[in-house]
């Protein structure tokens, strides 16, 4: 419920015409959506076991072992189509920097990312012309102009204040010379690196969220089963009672 109220909020914040732009990278969507399923899911579980409902606690365990087999068939799938998903990631990426002055939230989340992997843009820097405000075009009256962001900016030490024009006229410059203010390698690659560098944490945390989904499906199967012998044998008390000659 923290989690609806927070993206419901979030959501209400915003202008209509901004969200609806990049609504797939919505963050208060992807809240909303996660949060309701997490509440019904576990309303499921959670009812069933105390009013012991059949109907209850097998819909909560179908549901949980979709949710299970799903994320099992993604980390598959992205292992195996490798190359595709590098493409969806891309495709993502691109579009999250098309959207990137629309939404204050996606905002955010592209300079948080930039600055924590060390990147600027999808696969360069110069991704960043994809975005109307930032693009290279001479017909382009913005003042941000073949510019960055600047969370793509090299970090300087002691800065009291941060310099957001710091990426002023980047684009402009090549790789060398924009190197020394900013970072020039794309995010894509950065993730890829990071993957490869934290796949023991990576698989721990699978691992984390899979045993309780293991757990909860085995548990509710287990307590159906039980409820149904009990039924059985009220039924076969209810028959033996009736007979005079029990």
């Amino acid at each position: 419920m923290v989690m609806v109220a927070v993206g419901v909020y979030a959501r209400l914040m915003k202008h209509a015409e901004a969200a609806l732009a990049c609504l797939a990278m919505d963050p208060a969507i992807l809240l909303i959506v996660v949060g309701v399923l997490m509440f019904l899911l576990t309303f499921c579980g959670c009812i069933g076991s105390l009013r012991e409902n059949i109907c209850l606690l097998q819909t909560f365990s179908l549901c949980l072992t979709i949710v299970f087999l799903l994320q099992l068939a993604a980390g598959v799938l992205g292992f195996v189509f490798s190359d595709k998903a590098r493409g969806k990631v891309s495709e993502i990426i691109n579009n999250a920097i098309v959207h990137y002055r629309d939404d204050l939230d996606l905002q955010n989340l592209i300079d948080f990312g930039q600055k924590k992997f060390g990147c600027c843009g999808g696969i360069s820097y110069k991704d960043w012309s994809l975005n109307m405000y930032f693009n290279c075009s001479e017909d382009n009256p913005s003042r941000e102009r073949c510019s960055v962001p600047y969370s793509c900016c090299l970090p300087t030490p002691n800065q009291a204040v941060i310099n957001t024009m710091c990426g002023q006229g980047m684009q402009a410059l090549d790789y060398l010379e924009a190197s020394k203010v900013i970072y020039t390698n794309g995010c894509i690659d950065r993730l890829v690196n990071w993957i490869h560098s934290n796949l023991f944490v990576l698989g721990g945390v699978a691992l984390g969220l899979a045993i309780p989904q293991l757990v909860g499906i085995l548990l509710s199967m287990i307590l159906v089963s039980q409820i149904k012998d009990q039924i059985k044998l009220q039924l076969y008390n209810q028959q033996h009672q009736a007979d005079p000659w029990y």
